[in-house]
Order: C-alpha cells, then structure tokens, then sequence
C-alpha cells in the first residue's frame, strides 16, 4: 500500500475541513391569517436528526416516527429522547443490496405492520413480524411497474400509490411501462389504473372523508398539486395548485410528498419547503426548510406534531391541528 505523503495528507485535510457544514436555517413564512389557526404565531422549527443521504417518506409508527433514506436502503427511526435516528431496517427496498435504490414511501396498515414503496425491487410490499416482505402489488398487465414511490392507505384497506420512474437504476433498469401511472391496489392483489396521463406523479393522499385522492406532481416543468373525485365513475385530474411559480434558486425543490390534516387542509411538500394549502388550494404559508423537502407526516400522542424529511435533516413543528391516523 502507498501511503500519502505528507504534504498531501495535509492538503487534503485543509480542502475537506474548507467545506462548509451545513447547517439548517428554517423559518415560517405567514400569508394568510388563516394560517395562524394551524401554526402558533410563536411556533419553531427544531432538529432533531441530520446526516442522511436523502431523508423520504416518514410515518409515525410504535410511539416513533420511521423514515427512509432512499440512496442508502435504509429505513431509520427516532423516538423523544434519541440523540440520533437509529437504523430500523436494511435493506429496505433494494434486497439484493448492490447499487438499488432503497424504500421510499412509507405507510403502517389496520394491522400496525409497515408497508413500503420499494424502488430496488420495483413494487409495494409489506413487511412481515418474521422479517420477510409480502408484496402487495408488483406487476400492472404483466409488466413490473417503474419504481412506486409514495403511498396511503385507505381505511377499507384499499393501497393508493404512484409509480414515477425515480428508482430506476440508470443503464440497468429498463421501463417496461410506457407511462408513470397511479393506481390502487385492494387485499386480494387486484391493481387498477387511475390515471396513465401524468409525468411524474409523487406525493399521495386522502380526504378525511376518502372522497378525493390528492396527488403531488412533481414535474419540474409543472410542479402541482391535483385531485380526483373518487366518487365518479371515471375520475381525471384536477389542479388544486400550482407551485411552478415559486420555483427560484433561493426555493429548492418541487411537489413531492404531501399528508392531509383532519380538517381538510393541505401540507404538501414544494419549493422552500411545506406549503400549507386550504382545501380550496389557497396558499396559507409556507415550513421554510432552505432544503429539497421530500415528505412529512404527522404523528406524537395526539398526532398534532409536523415530522418533516428535508434532505439530509429531520425535523419537526408543533401544529394546531391534528393528522389524520
């Protein structure tokens, strides 16, 4: 072995202790008083977690909420008093652990068992109390889907999810769908296209009342947020929202993940970070993160604390409404 020298070793050290740490700088920006009834006037951004590669998809699970980091296959959990996120699962969406993407969304079931959006094995797949995974749903029309991404599960049971192609391995990875669709999936495996229209649908979620499907796109020419009214017969997409104007460099990101509150309000992920939307689609105001935000999800005993993945940060915000379990 060739050792540096040390000269080297010394330049080295000063180029890497050169580069900045990063440090989070959160904020909340106020654009409608309505917004007061949802955020404390006096509410604060706090850190609890950082260092990830790119944090995705939490859900609140076992007193804690769990996330992924989907570059590293490898879903992470934290409870109130960690010093630091552990891992709760590895692999988590790239089995065989060579160059795959790792789990993306994920969500918990009736039965208190995670299911998760797996990009490396290209399917939706629940994970068993013995460790093993029971996909759910991995083929539409005989053809593996792309890389499903985000997902909710509906109190029937019913699995809605969509499938962008984010997860596919460059080189390796060949689509064998010509389009990036939103589907659902029931328990005896049965999947039905929604909509076969959209480029890079993301972000999932429901109504309180599961009568509109929310869907965050995140196209970067046409960053929005649209719905579908569940109770027609042949439902087609409607804009609720769209962000494309608030992209800037100073505004990282675009729609990705998305949850909705009980009382019907929006918190999807945009650029600069949460944008808090009325069921109307009128921008309240925005969880400022100064990063690439992917998701967020609420969870603490009474399901009134925001938990937000930014990039390499988790955090979290006090709310005065609550999620919905």
């Amino acid at each position: 072995m060739k050792f540096p020298t040390f000269a080297a070793s010394f330049l080295a050290f000063a180029v890497y202790a050169a580069e900045p740490v990063p440090v989070f700088q959160g904020s909340i920006e106020r654009l409608d008083p309505a917004l007061d009834a949802l955020l404390a006037p006096e509410v604060k951004i706090e850190v609890l977690a950082s260092g990830f590669n790119w944090s995705e998809g939490p859900v609140w699970k076992d007193g804690g909420i769990v996330f992924s980091d989907v570059p590293e296959n490898t879903v992470f959990g934290w409870k109130e008093g960690d010093k630091e996120a552990k891992v709760v699962l590895k692999p988590s969406g790239s089995l065989n652990g060579v160059g795959g993407q790792g789990s993306n969304g994920l969500a918990v079931d009736a039965k208190g068992q995670l299911v998760l959006c797996q990009h490396g094995e290209r399917r939706v797949a629940r994970l068993e109390k013995n460790g093993s995974f029971t996909a759910l749903a991995d083929r539409f029309e005989g053809k593996r889907f792309n890389s499903p991404n985000d997902l909710v599960i509906a109190k029937s049971g019913l699995v809605y999810f969509t499938d962008p192609p984010y997860g596919l391995k460059k080189g390796s990875d060949q689509p064998e769908l010509d389009f990036h669709g939103i589907y659902s999936v029931d328990a005896a495996g049965k999947v039905t296209l929604i909509d076969k229209s959209i480029r890079f649908p993301n972000g999932i979620a429901l109504s309180p009342d599961e009568k509109i499907l929310y869907v965050a796109v995140s196209d970067p020419q046409d960053s929005r947020v649209i719905s579908y009214d569940l109770t027609s017969a042949n439902p087609s997409a409607k804009v609720v929202f769209n962000a494309q104007s608030l992209k800037s460099p100073q505004r990282k990101g675009g729609c990705d993940g998305m949850k909705v509150d009980a009382q019907g309000n929006l918190w999807t992920t945009g650029p600069g970070g949460v944008l808090i939307l009325d069921k109307n689609g009128k921008h309240l105001g925005s969880i400022l993160t100064g990063q690439a935000t992917a998701n967020c999800a609420w969870g603490g005993d009474d399901f009134s604390t925001l938990y937000i993945t930014a990039d390499m940060f988790l955090v979290r915000v006090a709310t005065k409404t609550h999620g919905i379990r």
